[in-house]
């Protein structure tokens, strides 16, 4: 769960819900292959031997904003640098304009190429 205190009380938001809003607005970026589990994803979908729902995010509350770690696989061809700012727009936008949170950073790191 990530939470804010505001003058109302908490605010609390599941990290299912920032992994499948995140992970939907990164898949719509034109040559996106798809999300890839983290090194820690990937051990505990091997462990608990089921994919981890929260596929290829991590987010994390710093100092009062957010901190965003994508994985993903590029289609071979592309300009990796147009895709990662593309992605870095997209999910900021997406995530301050979905819960009113701030985003400090986003870290997109590709970890795989694919051929098409």
């Amino acid at each position: 769960m990530i939470g804010f205190e505001t003058t109302l009380g908490v605010v609390e938001i599941s990290q299912e819900y920032f992994a499948n809003l995140i992970g939907q607005a990164a898949s719509e970026c034109y040559g996106v292959a798809g999300m890839i589990n983290s090194p820690y994803q990937d051990l505990r979908s091997r462990v608990l031997r089921r994919d981890a729902p929260d596929k290829g995010v991590r987010v994390r509350n710093e100092n009062g904003k957010l901190t965003v770690d994508i994985h993903i696989a590029v289609t071979y061809g592309v300009n990796i640098a147009a895709i990662v700012r593309s992605i870095v727009h997209k999910v900021r936008y997406t995530v301050e304009d979905s819960t009113g949170f701030d985003v400090a950073k986003v870290n997109v790191y590709v970890d795989a190429m694919n051929a098409q």
